[in-house]
């Protein structure tokens, strides 16, 4: 028998077998749970998840077949097996046809049984492992590379070898733009679930209601729009981690909820009063002071502490060594592009308030108003080289859209020059062949210029 445990639903009215099974099961390390028909069976399932049914074939009131095509409409991801002293060949493959994982004939020897049930077992897993696979990949979760030399950053990645291989929940503390998701990322790669999914939510993202349902999963009929059944994303997560970012931000109500999942493991989908049990590795992050927030009593406490176990605080970009914003500045431009000296020396001298996320903004701006594979002074952003009071030009924050802002600044200069594009070339600091190529990129349409 495999070593994994599973959640188990017996349903038989031979009471001797019925007990029997659910000894033997038990005495493996299973959770098991015993119905003595189909109507009773449904009433477990309404409130309890399982992973493998055994369900007998013929039964007073509901049959056997019945509770298997309400199961598979229901409870899709509960692999099922049917017992008959009546088995046919017909029987079988009316089984199959209606979603049953195998069929077996009484009387079963009990060690035939627990083959069968590992086997089911082990293709729920897989089945909920392609689930988990394909969530992610309609999300997107690329990997990234962590770059520093500084002590600072020694010590960030001294914290995550350190606290990676535990199980426990970690809390990254940093500003907006210093990498907090990169941190998360890496301690789940030096994890014992590194093999399983790492799913990202943002907090500050998602109104209340969709957030909720997002992290717990809702029923079809839930709530207007709910046509489907959904599981959240501690489900998607099982056996993985769940990185919440900007946790500060997390709704006074839902905070209850996220409690008692990292207590033992339980929750609820929004419109159901099933409980579902998942295994998740919880890491957060925030930019607030979530202990003046406890004193706020806008974040509880017990969740706080629930959290806050091991805190890795990120250090802006500013309290970093020029050696590590030329290392990552490098980085972010990639292969084929170099940076002129004197742009080499205004990213070394800024500060940097936007952090890592400011930073590669400026590098994709000065890449867009190149004229060939050099990164050049003038073509970073106004407050990076000082002249934040320029007219007509205005602070870059990390948050704006790079295109749609050097899109209105291309327009801006040629509504300024009255479309004559050699004078508007030279107010923007580019080429004329620079300013074709932008107007092309961003689809500018004579009649936008006026």
């Amino acid at each position: 028998m495999a070593d994994q445990k599973l959640d188990l639903l017996l349903v038989d009215d031979d009471a001797e077998l019925r007990d029997a099974m659910q000894a033997y099961f038990s005495s493996l390390g299973h959770r098991v749970a015993a119905a003595d028909c189909g109507e009773s069976a449904l009433g477990t399932l309404a409130s309890h998840s399982f992973t493998v049914a055994v369900v007998d074939m013929v039964m007073p009131g509901m049959s056997g077949l019945d509770l298997l095509a309400r199961m598979k409409e229901e409870t899709p991801e509960c692999e099922v097996i049917l017992l008959t002293g009546q088995g046919t060949i017909e029987r079988a493959v009316e089984a199959m046809k209606l979603g049953a994982y195998d069929f077996l004939t009484k009387p079963v020897r009990m060690k035939q049984l627990e083959t069968v049930v590992a086997k089911a077992g082990e293709s729920a897993k897989i089945r909920k492992e392609n689930t988990q696979l394909r969530a992610l990949v309609a999300r997107g979760a690329p990997k990234h590379k962590m770059i520093g030399n500084s002590p600072a950053m020694q010590e960030v990645f001294r914290l995550i070898e350190r606290a990676g291989p535990s199980e426990k929940p970690i809390l990254i503390q940093g500003e907006s733009g210093t990498g907090k998701e990169l941190v998360a990322r890496a301690l789940h790669d030096a994890s014992c679930r590194a093999d399983k999914p790492m799913v990202v939510i943002n907090c500050a993202a998602l109104p209340e209601p969709l957030l909720e349902s997002e992290l717990f999963g809702h029923e079809k009929g839930a709530f207007t729009g709910a046509a489907t059944s959904k599981p959240g994303l501690f489900e998607v997560a099982d056996g993985g981690t769940l990185f919440i970012d900007e946790i500060g931000e997390l709704a006074p109500a839902l905070q209850p909820k996220l409690l008692r999942v990292l207590e033992d493991g339980s929750l609820r989908r929004v419109g159901s009063l099933k409980e579902r049990r998942v295994d998740v590795r919880l890491i957060a992050a925030t930019n607030r002071d979530l202990n003046a927030e406890v004193e706020a009593r806008r974040f509880r406490e017990d969740l706080f502490y629930r959290i806050n176990i091991m805190t890795i605080m990120l250090p802006p970009l500013r309290a970093r060594t020029t050696d590590d914003v030329l290392l990552l500045a490098d980085h972010f431009a990639g292969g084929g592009w170099e940076f002129d000296p004197d742009c080499r020396e205004a990213i070394a001298h800024y500060s940097w308030p936007g952090n890592v996320r400011q930073l590669i903004n400026a590098i994709e701006r000065a890449k867009i108003l190149s004229d060939d594979e050099v990164l050049r002074k003038e073509n970073m952003p106004p407050e990076v080289l000082g002249n934040t009071s320029s007219s007509g030009s205005a602070i870059v924050a990390p948050e704006i859209d790079l295109a749609a802002l050097t899109r209105a600044r291309v327009v801006q200069a040629l509504q300024h020059e009255g479309g004559n594009k050699l004078r508007a070339a030279k107010s923007l600091g580019v080429s004329r062949r620079s300013l074709y190529r932008l107007i092309e990129k961003y689809h500018i349409d004579p009649s936008e210029v006026g």
